[in-house]
């Protein structure tokens, strides 16, 4: 005797239209400014340690720009000031 292969509710169902796949783009684009670049914007400088600790994580490594929204040039310039920070012993 052969056994109904119809199943209710039973196997796990994925439901791919609701889930993000990691190569597909998401709809919903969040476009924020560059905190550094607008107007009154604090100068990027290695004796500003205030400034420059909000962009490094607790173990010391530089957060990205696709996580702190800085753009390209201003990222440059505080990957470089961070660095001349660390070597004088500043931070």
């Amino acid at each position: 005797m052969k056994r109904n292969k119809k199943r209710k509710g039973k196997g796990k169902k994925s439901n791919y239209k609701n889930r993000l796949s990691l190569f597909q783009r998401p709809d919903i684009r969040f476009n924020r400014s560059c905190p550094l670049s607008v107007k009154d914007a604090p100068s990027i400088d290695y004796k500003n340690i205030k400034l420059l600790k909000k962009y490094i994580s607790d173990t010391g490594k530089i957060l990205p720009s696709r996580i702190t929204s800085v753009c390209q040039n201003k990222q440059r310039k505080l990957s470089s000031a961070i660095k001349k920070a660390k070597i004088l012993g500043l931070i």
